[in-house]
């Protein structure tokens, strides 16, 4: 299994270079979205110049406003969200009901065009990590093309150990080494959620685990971010930090 394989110690700075963050799921609606939004969120107060995309979507556009709103309208929606098809399936045949084809090097040279402007850039996938979202590749190949480092997103509920691990063993090894989980908490809480964390620590590091708290349905970010257990983890998921696998 490649998550204890890798053991060299790894560093990562959001400051003085040119950062991308890849935020998928191990599956649609985990709360992908809303950890994508509080991240920009976050940097931006910090005085980070970041950006938030989501490349690719279907269905309605309801991610990519969230995404343009918390990235302040520095971008358009239409350069947050490039490929947007109606129909609510996967975007690979959203796009072909619509004729219309999205390759990887099309989302690879419009995310590294928003690299060149911004020092962090958080890319939102759709679905989860294998759901394809173009002609023959997913987000598992955008993130090994863009060398992203993966946050996992999952809820806390049972059944998270088996989806993590499988979402970390689909990834690249390199990838895997690099990638964070963040376990969402759910409205009312299973026996499992208080012992998700220790049990996914028995086979990857703890500084690699993550938590945010019930939400709620309907926030303000803005009350959100004021919650000092969400600063702590959304600082945490970006700072300085020496890390061992």
């Amino acid at each position: 299994m490649v998550l204890m394989a890798c053991r060299r110690c790894f560093r990562f700075d959001v400051a003085g270079m040119r950062q991308i963050f890849f935020i998928t799921g191990t599956d649609t609606g985990v709360g992908k979205t809303v950890l994508t939004a509080l991240l920009v969120r976050h940097l931006r107060e910090r005085g980070v110049n970041a950006v938030a995309l989501k490349p690719v979507c279907s269905g309605d556009r309801a991610d990519a406003h969230a995404l343009h709103t918390a990235s302040a309208a520095t971008l358009t929606l239409d350069e947050i969200n490039p490929w947007h098809f109606n129909a609510p399936v996967a975007p690979l045949l959203a796009a072909r009901r619509e004729r219309r084809r999205v390759t990887l090097a099309g989302v690879l040279a419009h995310t590294r065009a928003m690299q060149k402007r911004f020092d962090v850039v958080l890319v939102e996938g759709a679905g989860g990590l294998l759901s394809p979202l173009g002609e023959k590749f997913d987000s598992r190949d955008l993130i090994a093309a863009l060398r992203a480092t993966p946050m996992v997103v999952c809820p806390n509920r049972l059944g998270a150990v088996n989806q993590v691990l499988l979402t970390l063993d689909a990834l690249p090894r390199s990838a895997s080494c690099r990638t964070r989980v963040v376990l969402m908490s759910p409205a009312k809480s299973d026996a499992s959620a208080s012992t998700n964390v220790s049990l996914l620590a028995e086979f990857l590091d703890t500084k690699r685990i993550f938590c945010l708290p019930w939400l709620g349905g309907h926030f303000d970010p803005e009350k959100v971010l004021k919650d000092s257990r969400v600063r702590r983890t959304l600082r945490a998921l970006t700072r300085t930090q020496p890390m061992s696998f």
